[in-house]
Parts: C-alpha cells; sequence; structure tokens
C-alpha cells in the first residue's frame, strides 16, 4: 500500500524522531558535521519528494530515511575520494564529571579508532544498525543483500569490532 500520508506534519514529527540519528550515522561515516549536515538535509528531502512513492512493504519511513542517507553519504565519500580530501572533525564532548567525562572520552576513542579500522562494508553495516536503529530485514534492503547475508554480516562486523577493542585495551595497558 502506497505512503502518501507523510505530509508536512508527518515529516516534521518524523525529522524531530530521527534527524539526530541520521546526522550521527552520516557523521559516523563522513567525519565532518557539515557533511552530515548536508546529507541530514537531502535525505529528508529526498524522502519528502519521494512520499507519493513510498510502500510500507519496501519498509518503513525510517528504514527508507537511513537507506537514503547511506547512499548520500557513499555519494559524498566517492566525491572526496576522487577530490582525495577527507580529514576527520573531532565530536563534541559529554556532559558529565571529571572522571566519568575522561571514561567517557577514552571509550569514544576506542570505539572510533576499532570502528576506522574495520573495513568500509562492516563499518557501515554496524553504523546503520546502530545510528540508524534498523532491523536487519531494514539493513538487507537498504544494503541490497538478503536478511540472512545482513545478519551474518552485522555478527561478523560487531566480532571484529570487539577484537579491535580488545586490541587496543591490551596496547594501552601494554
Amino acid at each position: 500500500m502506497p505512503r502518501a500520508d507523510l505530509d508536512g506534519e508527518a515529516l516534521d514529527v518524523l525529522f524531530r524522531d530521527c534527524a539526530g540519528d541520521v546526522h550521527a550515522y552520516a557523521l559516523s561515516l563522513l567525519g565532518d558535521r557539515a557533511g552530515a549536515e548536508d546529507v541530514t538535509a537531502l535525505a529528508f528531502e529526498r524522502l519528502f519528494r519521494a512520499r507519493a512513492r513510498l510502500d510500507d512493504a519496501r519498509g518503513t519511513p525510517r528504514a527508507l530515511l537511513f537507506t537514503i542517507a547511506r547512499n548520500a553519504a557513499l555519494d559524498e565519500l566517492r566525491r572526496r575520494r576522487r577530490r582525495d580530501t577527507g580529514e576527520l572533525e573531532e565530536s563534541g564532548g559529554a556532559d558529565l564529571h571529571a572522571g566519568e567525562a575522561f571514561e567517557a572520552v577514552e571509550r569514544r576513542e576506542l570505539v572510533r579508532g576499532a570502528l576506522a579500522a574495520l573495513p568500509p562494508r562492516e563499518r557501515e553495516i554496524v553504523l546503520l544498525k546502530f545510528h540508524g536503529q534498523l532491523s536487519n530485514a531494514e539493513l538487507a534492503r537498504a544494503m541490497g543483500i538478503s536478511e540472512s547475508n545482513a545478519g551474518t554480516r552485522l555478527h561478523r562486523a560487531l566480532t571484529r569490532l570487539r577484537e579491535l577493542c580488545r586490541e587496543e585495551e591490551r596496547r594501552d595497558v601494554a
């Protein structure tokens, strides 16, 4: 059944519910806030323009939004590769007590470093799963793979991410 009911008000609700997650996902892929903001805006714009063609059988508006954001972010990464640029911009800190803030920064840096060390396809599926909060079926649709393949890739990527975090922790202790 088509979803022509994604009017301005419904899009506003979707924006309030998802914009932060889409932005965080794009920021994790692109590494800079300006690019993430552009991808986020573009994803919502494209979703709104395609609203008459939306179909519940193809996924929720949230899942489709992340599919659009993924494609836009990958396009941006390709453009950057062609221009041969791309330095990561650091994100802001947490509002915690000094000791907790330091530990949170260390954990975030550990995970960020491990994510960066993952191959691009593994990094992408982890980011879609956790920033996008997509089910395995939605991951499969977004990536153009089978649902079982999505589950397998996600499991392997998370296993590798844990291994990389442990390796980094051991290096820091030594």
